[in-house]
This record gives C-alpha cells, structure tokens and sequence, in this order.
C-alpha cells in the first residue's frame, strides 16, 4: 500500500483482531502499571508527608482521582475485544435518519443525502427537517430521500428522532449526523450483528475528513482516537459499548423499550444507558464507515465541549441512579466514569492554584520533595505510556492516528476552564440551550482565554516575588533550607504553563483561520 492510499481518508478502515499473544503482553503491561501505582501509593501515604492537612487531602484527591480512573481504563483493556464481522442478511427494513437544523450550510446536506443515497443495502433516508426553509426538502427529495417537517418539537435533535419514530416503521434506524458521509459499505458492515436478538443498537467508530485544517482540529481529533479504538472494544468486552450521537444503527424494539430516544445535552449516553437498563446487549465495531467533521477552532470547541460537560453530568446526577439497579457492575462503573471525565476542570483548577498557596502565603500542602516525588511517579509514566503506545496497534485508521497525541493533550489541558464552567452549571442546576456544532470555522476570540492568560500573568508575577524575597528577605542561612520546597512548588507550578502556553496558538488561530466549508471541493466518487 502506497503512503497515499494509507493516509486516505475515503475508503474503508477497521482494527486489527486481538491476538493471543498481543493480549498476554498487554495484561503484562497492565500489571507493571497497577504495581507501580500500589508502590506510589505506599510512599504518598505516610505521615510524614502531610503538611496543612485539608490542602494534602485535596491534592490527594486530585492525583489519586487521575490514578484511579487510569487504573481502571487499564483494566478495562484486559477485555479488549473485536466483535467477528457477520454478513447483512437480506431484506431488513432499515430507514436512515439525519437531522437539519437552522443555520446549517445547504451545501452539507446535499453531500450528506447523495452519499447517503449511494449506501448499498435497500434503505430509506429521512431527513427531520426544523429548518422551514423548502430547499432542504428539495434537495432531499433530489437525492431520493423523504423530508419530514419537524417544526417547533421539543428536544431538539432528539425530540426530532422520537417523532419520526412514530411516522415511520423501519425495524432498524441508522442515526447519522448531517456532517458525516457515509461509506456504500456502511449498512452491509452493521447489520449482521443484529442476527443475534438480543443486540439493542450497533456502534462503529467516528473519523474526521477536516482534523488537517487546523491546531484545533488536529488536537479535538486525536482525543478521540484511543476511546473509538482500544477504549470502545474493552468497554464492548464487558457489554459497556456506549452509543455515540452519530453513526449508531439502533433495534426499532430496544428504542421503544426504553422509551424512545432520550432527551437532553448528553442524549447518546441517556439512551445506551436506558438500553443497557432494559438488559439490551451492544456491540461496538471498529470500522470506519463514514467521516465527519471535527470543531475546526478553539471557539466551536469550546462551545461543543461546554454542552458535553453539563450533560455528562445530567446523566451522571439524575439518568445513572434511576437505572442502577438495572444496570451490570461495569456498565455502572464505565457510565459513572465516563460522567466524571469533565470533573477534570475541577481538578485541574486546584492543581493550578495549590502551589500558589505556598508560594504567596506559605501554606504547605505535603512535605515531601519535589524530586523524590518525581521519581517515584516515574515508573507509574513509563508504564502508562507503554501501554498507551501499545494499545494503538488497535486504532482504525493506524497510519494516520498512531502518536503521542500532543496536541489532544494540549486542547483538555486548556478547557479546564470550560470544563469547570459546566460542573458549575451542574451544581447550580442551571440550564443551557442544545445548539449543534458550527459545520464550520468561526473566526474570533474564545472568551476563555482571559483564564488561561490570567494562569500565564499569575506565574510571571509569582517568579519574580520569589526572586525578590529570596534575594533581599530571606537570610542567607535559610536559602539551603527551604530551596526544595520553594523550587519544587516554582516546577509544580510551571508545569500548566508550559501546556496552556502551547494552547494559546490554538487561541490566536481562530483569529484568522479560513472559515470555508470543509466539503465545498470534495466529490463522492472515490469513496470505497
């Protein structure tokens, strides 16, 4: 295969199956790893380390809380697997349903529906339209497609896909976002799963045809590689699959089971909870069968990831402990994670904010040095990036997705503030409306940045106080004693710096990006 054929984003892709021998190196990974983070917790938890006992409890928390939840992503790989590909049996009814809202590009839909149309197994496409505007159901209609006029349904995309349930009567319903084309082979490659009756809805993986155009993009893409490759087949491995907001094939049966399609910010997460709650099983398979479009700038990032941030905590708050009692010990486990990934803005601000306690008013949260602490984590950092390198032989599309994923790492860092926003939100119950991703760039500045300079100014000014009383306040006697821990605390607190200082280019970017719609030049036949 030639380097342009491996880097082509327009034909077929799917994860390799898991070996034998492929698995018993990776449980050995996963052990060095669990040993290491049981050797830190022996040195992090002894008495000597506690300085000002309510901050060594908060900073307990925030690194065991991140130890704990990778713990648990690790051991979830000891169940990595690839559902055996079943071939579409003929003469299902499929419908495939894809949505229009105001203010999406006619030029999308026209792509979408073609593309659509071209999908090889017997179907019909509807597309739920709120737009008012007659050209989409024109242009529908021109690509063999049945518009339906869904004007003023509450909950918005959802709201939509529950009314045309009751207009239509397909066995088995195909919800594709507008942005994503789908491959011809896409239904010939699901179906089949759902030979077996007990398989509630199907999952395959999302890709992206824009991640090239940008920083932002780049970076929004490559935090999703690892959790549509190694992290949905280990969930899949425990019946955990989640059901994405796009590309997920759903039993007419398992919807109605659990009520139709649920509502909210986090819709996708309400339903596979419900399904699963229902004793529905899921499948995820590993294919890439469709491309869509990723936030091209920090701004529609930000916004998408604001949404996600106070729904996942909906689910986790109200949805989660309704159905429980319904659910396995995994599927509890795995939702409950997932419901906590954006406590991560919380996290991330008092790890931001506790060595500038010490640094301004001398409260010390541990008493333990800097450098020992490095070097006991240092085993816990080379076990998780082997294994987080090793478990990429199982992303789709590997010649393109394989790396360190700097950028993605990057983009999280950076939303702390978004991310915090959203748990506020959640803890003041106060709403926000369901708004689709822009389908494009918007040019202009994300209001976030104001935090991350302010983390930026806070560190410079906080450096030269240091200096300055260390070099006319501080007693030439006592400067060996305490450089430890002051230059210790100065590393901790560079350490955000550094990484939010590589996000502000995403920032400064979104100033002048082209704003061009990604799909404007592309044709449709050379997908395979």
């Amino acid at each position: 295969m030639s380097v342009k054929e491996k880097k082509n984003y327009w034909i077929y892709r799917e994860a390799p199956s898991v070996s034998p021998a492929s698995r018993y190196l990776l449980n050995v990974l996963v052990a060095c790893g669990i040993i290491s983070v049981a050797s830190l917790s022996d040195w992090w938890f002894r008495e000597v380390h506690i300085g000002n006992l309510a901050l060594y409890l908060i900073l307990s928390v925030i690194l065991w809380w991140s130890l704990i939840r990778l713990t648990i992503q690790w051991i979830s790989y000891l169940k990595i697997k690839k559902p055996q590909e079943v071939s579409a049996p003929e003469g299902l009814r499929v419908a495939i349903f894809t949505t229009s809202s105001p203010g999406e590009p006619l030029s999308m839909f026209d792509k979408t529906l073609e593309a659509c149309k071209n999908i090889r197994y017997p179907h019909t496409t509807y597309l739920l339209d709120d737009t008012g505007d007659p050209r989409f159901g024109e242009i529908a209609l021109k690509h063999g497609a049945v518009p339906i006029e869904l004007i003023g349904y509450p909950g918005a995309k959802a709201g939509k896909i529950n009314e045309a349930l009751k207009r239509t009567s397909e066995e088995f319903i195909l919800v594709l976002d507008p942005d994503h084309i789908p491959f011809p082979c896409f239904l010939d490659k699901v179906l089949g799963y759902f030979d077996d009756p007990e398989v509630g809805y199907v999952q395959v993986s999302q890709a992206y045809y824009n991640q090239y155009r940008s920083f932002s993009a780049k970076g929004a893409a490559e935090q999703t590689y690892n959790f549509y490759g190694p992290t949905q087949m280990s969930l899949y491995g425990f019946n955990s699959a989640v059901a994405i907001g796009a590309n997920c094939t759903f039993r007419r049966a398992a919807l109605e089971s659990a009520g139709g399609h649920g509502v909210g910010l986090a819709e996708d997460l309400v339903t596979a909870i419900r399904i699963h709650g229902q004793g529905w099983r899921s499948v995820y398979a590993p294919i890439i069968v469709s491309r869509g479009l990723v936030p091209e700038e920090i701004g529609s990032f930000s916004k998408q990831q604001l949404k996600w941030a106070r729904g996942v905590h909906e689910v986790l708050f109200d949805e989660l402990p309704q159905n429980r009692a319904r659910l396995t010990f995994w599927q509890r486990l795995s939702y409950f994670t997932i419901g906590t990934y954006y406590l991560n803005g919380l996290t991330v601000f008092l790890f931001i904010i506790i060595p500038y306690l010490f640094l301004w008013f001398g409260i010390l949260p541990a008493k333990m040095d800097f450098t020992d602490f490095i070097i006991r984590w240092l085993p816990i950092g080379i076990s998780g990036t082997a294994i987080y390198i090793y478990v990429q032989r199982w992303l789709c599309h590997r010649e393109v997705e394989r790396g360190t994923h700097w950028r993605g790492m990057v983009l999280k860092f950076a939303s702390w503030p978004v991310f915090l926003l959203g748990f506020i939100l959640s803890l003041l119950n106060r709403k926000i409306p369901y708004i689709p991703t822009s389908k494009k760039a918007v040019r202009g500045i994300s209001p976030y940045i104001y935090a991350i300079i302010f983390q930026q100014l806070l560190f410079i000014i906080t450096l030269i106080v240091v200096i300055i009383r260390r070099k006319y306040f501080t007693e030439a006697a006592s400067l060996p004693l305490s450089s430890g821990f002051i230059w210790g605390l100065v590393a901790f607190a560079f350490i955000p710096v550094v990484i939010s200082t590589s996000a502000l280019y995403s920032y400064l970017e979104s100033i002048s990006i082209n704003s061009a719609e990604p799909l404007k030049n592309t044709t449709l036949t050379h997908l395979k």
